[in-house]
C-alpha cells in the first residue's frame, strides 16, 4: 500500500499511530526482515482465525491482529522498534503488488455483461458515496486526508483503494491507518448485518447480491456477505463489486490532478509532476486486459488470487500495527460518526439503485 509519509497531510494530523511516521524507502532489506517475519506470522494467524471462524475474512482478521500485536506488552517494543521498518515496508510495497494482482479478477466482458443500466447505477453509487463522505468528513472536522481516504475506501474497494489514493496524495501513515481500520471494521460488520435485512427489505436473491456488491467495501467481505443468499446472489455480488474495483484507476487519476492543483492554489512547490496514474495502477489495468484476453490458465488465476490475499493480509497487518488505540479514541467519536454516515449513504443509494435497475 502506498503509505508515503514524507509530508503531513494538509490541515493537521490525527495522532493515530504510535511512534514516528517514516518516509518512503530507505529501509535496508536486512533491517526490514524482522518486521516482515512478524507480518508473515500475522498472516498465518489470520488464516487460522478464518479457518476456525469462516465468517471472518482473512483480511479483517489480519488488521485486527496487527492492532493487537501493537498493544501486547510482549510485542509492543518490537513492533515500534526493530520491527517497524519491515511492517512499514509491508504496508507500502506489498499492498501495491496486491492491487496489481487484484486486476486479474476482472474481465471487461463480465463488466459489459451487466448492462448499461447497472453500469450507470454503480457509477452513481460510487460518486454519491465518495462526494457525500468527503463532505461529511470535512463538516465533522476530521484532519488531514482522513475524509478523502475513508471516502475512497467506502466507495471503491476498501483498503486497496485507500492504498492507491494515499500513494498519489502522499498521505500521512496515521491517516491511512485510521481510515483502513474504520473501513475494515464497517465492512466486517456488514457481514452480519446485511443478511438480516434481506427479507425485511423485500429483495430477491439476485437483488440482494447486487446490493451487497454495490454497498460492501472489500471483495472478501462481499463474498462472505452474499454467499448467505446462495450462488445466484454471490455471482451477481462479485460482478457488481468488481465493476466498482474497475473505477479505481479513474478515481486515482482525478485525485492526482486535484492534488497538484490544490498545491498550486496554496502556493506550495509541486516539484516534478507526478504521473497521472501511478505505475502500480497501470499494472492493475494491464492485469485487467490480460484477464480479458482469456489466455491466462485457471490455475494461474487461482494462484494469483491466493498470492493477492496473502500480500494484502500482510499489508493490513502492517497497517494495523501502526494504530495506537488510546490516541485513536480521542478522535473516535467523529471517526465513528463519519463511518456510520458513510455506511448509511452507500447502503441507501445502492438499495435505491438496485430497485431502479431490476424492478
Amino acid at each position: 500500500m502506498a503509505v508515503s509519509v514524507g509530508r503531513p497531510s494538509g490541515g493537521g494530523t490525527s495522532p493515530t499511530v504510535a511512534g514516528p511516521a517514516r518516509g518512503d524507502g530507505g529501509e535496508s532489506q536486512a533491517g526490514a526482515l524482522p518486521g516482515l517475519a512478524l507480518a508473515a506470522a500475522g498472516v498465518t494467524a489470520a488464516w487460522g482465525v478464518h479457518l476456525l471462524l469462516p465468517a471472518v475474512p482473512v483480511l479483517s482478521a489480519a488488521i485486527v491482529l496487527g492492532v493487537v500485536a501493537a498493544h501486547l506488552p510482549a510485542l509492543r517494543r518490537f513492533v515500534h522498534g526493530p520491527g517497524r521498518p519491515g511492517l512499514t515496508l509491508a504496508g507500502k510495497r506489498l499492498m501495491r503488488v496486491g492491487v496489481v494482482l487484484l486486476g486479474l479478477q476482472l474481465g471487461l466482458g463480465d463488466v459489459l455483461g451487466l448492462g448499461w443500466a447497472t453500469l450507470a447505477m454503480v457509477v452513481g453509487v460510487v460518486a454519491a458515496t465518495f462526494c457525500g463522505t468527503v463532505w461529511l468528513g470535512r463538516r465533522l472536522g476530521l484532519p488531514g486526508d482522513q475524509p478523502l481516504l475513508i471516502a475512497t475506501g467506502y466507495s471503491i474497494c476498501g483498503a486497496s483503494a485507500i492504498g492507491a489514493v494515499s500513494e498519489v496524495r502522499r498521505s500521512d501513515e496515521r491517516d491511512v491507518a485510521t481510515s483502513v481500520a474504520l473501513v475494515t471494521l464497517c465492512g466486517t460488520l456488514a457481514i452480519g448485518v446485511l443478511p438480516l435485512l434481506h427479507g425485511p427489505l423485500g429483495l430477491s436473491d439476485v437483488q440482494f447480491g447486487r446490493w451487497v456488491g454495490a454497498g460492501v467495501h472489500d471483495v472478501g467481505q462481499v463474498v462472505a456477505t452474499a454467499q448467505t443468499a446462495g450462488s445466484a446472489a454471490l455471482g451477481e455480488a462479485v460482478l457488481v463489486k468488481l465493476l466498482r474495483v474497475a473505477l479505481l484507476a479513474p478515481l486515482v487519476a482525478v485525485v492526482a490532478v486535484g492534488a497538484v492543483r490544490s498545491a498550486r492554489v496554496r502556493g506550495e512547490a509541486v516539484g516534478p509532476r507526478p504521473p497521472l496514474v501511478p505505475l502500480f495502477v497501470l499494472g492493475f489495468l494491464a492485469m485487467v486486459g490480460l484477464r480479458t484476453t482469456g489466455i491466462v490458465p485457471g490455475g494461474v488465476l487461482d494462484a494469483a488470487d491466493a498470492a493477492k490475499e496473502l500480500l494484502l493480509a500482510a499489508a493490513l497487518f502492517g497497517l494495523g500495527s501502526a494504530v495506537h488505540l488510546p490516541s485513536l479514541a480521542r478522535t473516535g467519536v467523529r471517526v465513528a460518526a463519519l463511518g456510520l454516515g458513510a455506511w448509511a449513504v452507500i447502503a441507501g443509494v445502492s438499495y435505491a439503485g438496485v430497485l431502479l435497475t431490476t424492478g
